[in-house]
């Protein structure tokens, strides 16, 4: 009986982990002036995985400088989105931040010129 405890915890520590435990993963595709989806809904406090891909003709850019700056990232991720909040990609290019966002509501926008103006903006909401 004093062995089960043991049996237990070696049992609990081979179990792999579940895609529960997993940060949530959502795609943001980048398209010649429009984001998919142009508005990002996220849970407060929760890991999420923002996988950027640019399907466009051109370099795109993620850009949202309070919402990244209200996030908690590692340094790596820091480091991925730059002091400007932003993550910039080439055309065919892809790239993953990790992250726990803060509540509120936060715009975002394509810095290249004219993208914005052409309706390559939204926002994220995280609750």
């Amino acid at each position: 009986m004093r062995f089960l405890p043991l049996a237990i915890a070696a049992f609990a520590l081979s179990v792999p982990v579940t895609a529960a435990e997993l940060p949530a993963k959502v795609t943001v595709t980048m398209e010649n002036f429009s984001y998919t989806p142009a508005a990002l809904r996220l849970h407060s406090g929760h890991a999420v995985t923002l996988h950027f891909v640019n399907d466009g003709s051109g370099g795109h850019d993620f850009t949202a400088p309070a919402f990244f700056a209200a996030a908690t990232m590692d340094a790596a991720n820091r480091a991925r989105v730059g002091p400007k909040g932003r993550v910039s990609l080439g055309k065919g290019e892809s790239a993953d931040v990790t992250l726990i966002p803060k509540a509120g509501t936060y715009k975002m926008h394509c810095s290249h010129f004219g993208h914005s103006a052409l309706g390559m903006t939204g926002e994220i909401i995280v609750d």
